[in-house]
């Protein structure tokens, strides 16, 4: 099973092409595993970084998922290419330049791009969600983004410099780590 969402991940990653998602001075660099500049002090994340976080998540089709601090949009368009037409993905950004760049190369209407609201974390108001993808740095367990999970619903984010998974079950999670990482830090005045 392991080996296949693998494969599949790669896919979704081939068929939602890097380079649309990358400004003109970095895309001939779209090959190489590493971050990339977008502007405004962010980041493209390294597609092998991408890679392992989505598949802690264990997306599936048909699955509602939030991807926080989505950037340039490409781990969105991923989300949507594993979902489907039948799952609804939701991106949301702080940057409006970003959103509007991301809104203008996504080309799955079921993957929407929404504006970050001043102190409020995720999308609370289209919660529950199955998936969570968190894209930046926290200080610690964003415990906002853990109330937006459906029961079963997996988040996956980075805090304290190492990857976490929290599976909810119930009122109960589940966390583990997952390794240590780097994100630009993620921006939010209260968790």
């Amino acid at each position: 099973m392991r080996g296949t969402r693998r494969r599949e991940i790669a896919e979704a990653m081939r068929l939602q092409d890097r380079r649309r998602f990358l400004p003109a001075e970095v895309v001939d660099d779209h090959d190489r595993d590493r971050p990339l500049p977008i502007g405004y002090g962010q980041t493209n994340s390294q597609p092998s970084t991408v890679s392992a976080m989505i598949e802690l998540l264990e997306p599936f089709p048909g699955m509602r998922a939030l991807d926080v601090g989505s950037g340039s949009g490409w781990t969105s368009a991923i989300l949507g290419e594993l979902g489907g037409p039948d799952s609804r993905i939701f991106a949301v950004e702080r940057i409006p330049e970003l959103v509007q760049r991301s809104r203008e190369a996504i080309d799955q209407p079921w993957v929407s791009v929404h504006q970050a609201v001043p102190d409020v974390l995720g999308l609370p108001d289209q919660a529950p969600f199955d998936r969570i993808l968190v894209s930046a740095m926290a200080e610690g367990p964003p415990t906002s983004l853990i109330d937006q999970l459906g029961d079963g619903g997996i988040l996956v984010a980075p805090w304290a410099d190492t990857m976490h998974r929290v599976r909810r079950t119930g009122a109960e999670t589940e966390i583990t780590d997952h390794g240590g990482y780097s994100f630009v830090p993620l921006v939010h005045t209260r968790f």
